[in-house]
Parts: C-alpha cells; structure tokens; sequence
C-alpha cells in the first residue's frame, strides 16, 4: 500500500487504501472543513510536533455502542455517590490543554500541539467539537473531549487528575448521548481502558457502513453548545483569551 501525499484540495483517498498499520495519508492542513471530511469518512489525523500532519483509518476499528456501555460496580458506587459534578462544553479549552498536559507531565510524547488544540477549538466554536468535564470542590480534575458528528461522536482524548474523574465524565457523556439518540462512539484505536467499558474491535469495512449510516442522521442534542447542567457556582474556570 503506498502512503498518499495531501496537496491543499480538500479531498481524501479511500480510507480501504490505508496500509498495515493504518496510515492513509500525509499533509493538507487542520482546517475545521479538511478534519470534518476526515471524520465522516473515518479518518483522523494523529502525529508528533516534529512529523508532518498525518492521517489515519485502523483496520480493525475500536467502538463502542452506547447502548453496550459497561460500568463496573466499582465505578458505579462512584456514580452512585455523587462525588463529582459533570459539565459539558464548559471549559473546553482548558480540557483540551489539560489531555496535552498530563501526557507531557508523564513524559509522554502528546500529538496535542498548539496547531491542534487550535485546530479543535475552531470546531468547538462551530459546535462540532465538545468536552464533558469532572469538577471536585469547584476545581477542573478531569473530562475528555471529541467531536460529534450526525449521530456520531468521535473520542479523542481523556485526562485525569483524580481517581475515576474522567471515567465518571465519560459515562455521563455517554449516557447523555443515548438520550439525544447517539449510535455509536468512534474510540480509534484499541486499549484495554477503552475495552473496560464495553467497546469493541469491528472490521473497518463496517465501521465505514455505520458511519455512512449514522452521520446523516439527526440527534436531538442542543445545536452548538451542550451545557445542559446548571452552571456550578463558583467553578474554576479559564480566563477568556
């Protein structure tokens, strides 16, 4: 399979021609409309500070069917116990920075670069990325973030200060997805974290059948931002920049 080289046309090659180990494509640009065809045709683009931007579509594809959500009876007595407040849209910025964050603090190398949290943001403001946030005595300790699209969302990144923070955040997402008729939950690429709560590798020739299925079609979340929660009194939020 040979790796293809984007020019500034916004199209993509077939996700079916990407090769082993799931590289389709190198090049092109963030550009909120270059990254939403990316997704409904099941790519997304994933690379270090020093590489070029490069673009990706996993055979098999890890994914979760909200409906098959699996919360174990540790994390439900978190749930249960209300320790944390769950915000959407709240403070996608600082979710954002805080995935890229916890990486480089572990020494881990981040693809979250300036130009893609930058890349991101453009999308939340058009409301097509969104962040679901865990709040502990009105601090920010953990949420994740990733972009829906028809009755799609695509997981991009967690992060967590706390214990169970960002786990308690993405099961409300989810649960709050299957309300607003949701089908399924892009999780990219397989982790045993990820598998924990019920997702599952499918061939990529299907996922490419679910997704031409399901981003046509309307959810009933709010248009553009989805803090359905009340404001929490008092949140530790960013300043504006």
């Amino acid at each position: 399979m040979s790796v293809f080289l984007l020019s500034s046309e916004l199209s993509f090659p077939s996700p079916t021609l990407a090769d082993d180990t799931g590289l389709l494509a190198i090049g092109g640009d963030l550009r909120p409309e270059r990254l939403v065809l990316a997704y409904v045709n099941g790519i997304f683009p994933w690379y270090n500070a020093d590489e070029p931007i490069l673009w990706w579509s996993p055979d098999p594809r890890l994914v979760l069917f909200p409906a098959k959500l699996h919360i174990s009876r540790r994390l439900q007595r978190t749930l249960r116990s209300k320790r944390f407040q769950i915000t959407f849209d709240t403070a996608f910025e600082q979710t954002i920075r805080a995935c890229a964050g916890s990486r480089l603090e572990k020494g881990e190398d981040t693809w979250l670069n300036e130009d893609m949290v930058q890349a991101y943001m453009a999308l939340h403001e058009r409301g097509i990325a969104h962040s679901a946030e865990a709040w502990l005595n009105r601090e920010l300790v953990g949420g994740l973030y990733g972009v829906a699209i028809g009755r799609v969302f695509y997981g991009e990144s967690m992060w967590a200060r706390v214990t169970d923070a960002s786990k308690t955040a993405f099961v409300t997402l989810v649960q709050q997805l299957i309300q607003w008729g949701f089908q399924l939950i892009d999780c990219q690429v397989t982790t045993r974290h990820l598998m924990s709560f019920g997702a599952e590798e499918i061939p990529r020739r299907l996922f490419l059948q679910l997704l031409r299925k399901y981003v046509r079609l309307q959810n009933t979340a709010p248009v553009r931002n989805w803090n359905v929660f009340s404001q929490i009194p008092g949140l530790n939020l960013p300043e504006e920049r």
